[in-house]
């Protein structure tokens, strides 16, 4: 019966090595999940702040580009404006150049 007994006591002896051995290799798959776990989120918080930059610069060129539009946009419209105006005095030139060549044809009398 102590043989027996002792037998036991060694398959527990036995047993009890096995889970200390599998809760250890447990253990290190733990340790190595953790410091990747910290990796990954040091890359989130780098990509985070690198992301909020970007963010930040893409902003103030959209603004940047706004106002040069709206510059654009105004200085077309004036230049628009310029040009109907040059039209505008081309055609009274041309206008009064006619009326003063009739004016000044020889043998003509309006006055």
């Amino acid at each position: 019966m102590m043989f027996g007994l002792g037998m036991q006591a060694q398959a527990i002896f036995d047993g009890i090595e096995k889970l200390c051995s599998k809760r250890d290799e447990l253990n290190r798959q733990i340790q190595q999940e953790e410091e990747e776990k910290g990796r990954l989120q040091h890359d989130i918080h780098v990509l985070t702040e690198k992301l909020r930059r970007v963010n930040e610069s893409l902003a103030r060129r959209h603004s940047v580009r706004a106002d040069f539009d709206h510059t654009i946009g105004e200085t077309e419209g004036a230049f628009m404006k310029i040009l109907e105006s040059c039209q505008t005095l081309l055609s009274v030139i041309k206008k009064e150049a006619g009326n003063l060549g009739k004016a000044t044809e020889p043998g003509r009398k309006d006055h």
